[in-house]
């Protein structure tokens, strides 16, 4: 039996194969659905819409996000969607993202883990970090987990923003735990199977969580429509041009023009635009004769 790949060495590697560190969201809504589309079912239409996109996206990005709560919403119809998107994603090569924010402790966790890494068979999910890293280790024993640490809501200001009487952040003191949980959990690529939601739209504290989180690859939502630049996520990543994968979702799946019977295309163009200005902006360094041991 082929031994499963370490994740984070997994999509570090489908982003060199690409040469661009960015994933597309999958975040549908019915009444945003190309008109094509929109005389089937709100199930049927979510479906042809996610798999078409997916298998669309072949070979543009390296990997997709997949935001639950989309499908969850229209029950055991909707998540027989969501597991046949999933299941289309990885045929053609996407390293998958299900994005479910979970966050409990003890069997419960063990629960939201079995049915996200074996029963939709996720590679990495995100997990939110408030009860604490037991809360999340859970997780980490099937797959990749991207623990939330600087989100890019403008609400999160007002609780992770707050300074400790140790003199961090909220964002900072998580950001503490997530680097010393991740330690004995690195690939050899150097980066751990913990890795970190940071927002776009927060570069000024970039920087300083990459400096605490060295060994996290970060998963940084809010480029595109929420207003993040390339300049913007620039922090997020190292030097050599890892250590960071930028997600869009509104810009990419609802581009201009993807209303005729033809909706595809324009999506396509729209991943290869993200992709190409995230390249230009941030080019990856070949991979060093570490990398590739």
């Amino acid at each position: 039996m082929t031994p499963t790949p370490h994740p984070a060495d997994h999509l570090l590697e489908a982003i060199d194969a690409i040469g661009s560190p960015v994933c597309v969201g999958l975040d549908p809504v019915f009444e945003k659905l190309p008109l094509a589309l929109q005389s089937l079912s709100k199930v049927s239409a979510l479906g042809s819409f996610s798999v078409g996109i997916v298998r669309a996206l072949k070979g543009i990005v390296p990997c997709v996000k997949i935001q639950s709560a989309c499908y969850e919403r229209f029950g055991p119809d909707g998540m027989r969607v969501l597991a046949e998107t999933m299941e289309a994603a990885r045929e053609v090569g996407l390293v998958t993202i299900l994005d479910a924010k979970r966050g409990d402790i003890g069997i419960s966790a063990e629960h939201y883990s079995s049915a996200m890494y074996e029963q939709y068979n996720a590679q990495w999910s995100t997990v939110s970090a408030y009860l604490g890293m037991d809360g999340i280790t859970p997780f980490l024993s099937r797959g990749g987990a991207f623990a939330l640490v600087r989100t890019s809501n403008p609400g999160s200001d007002a609780l992770q923003s707050i300074q400790t009487i140790h003199g961090l952040t909220i964002a900072e003191t998580v950001a503490s735990l997530v680097a010393e949980t991740g330690r004995s959990m690195v690939g050899r690529r150097g980066f751990s199977a913990l890795g970190a939601v940071v927002g776009a739209t927060k570069p000024r504290e970039a920087a300083a969580l990459r400096e605490l989180m060295p060994q996290q690859i970060f998963l940084v939502p809010g480029f595109g429509a929420q207003g993040g630049t390339v300049e913007d996520v620039r922090p997020c990543f190292h030097q050599d041009g890892r250590g960071a994968i930028v997600t869009a979702s509104r810009s990419v799946i609802f581009p201009s023009g993807a209303n005729g019977s033809d909706w595809i295309s324009p999506i396509q163009r729209a991943a290869e635009s993200f992709a190409d200005e995230i390249q230009r902006g941030i080019p990856i360094a070949a991979p060093t004769t570490t990398d590739l041991r």
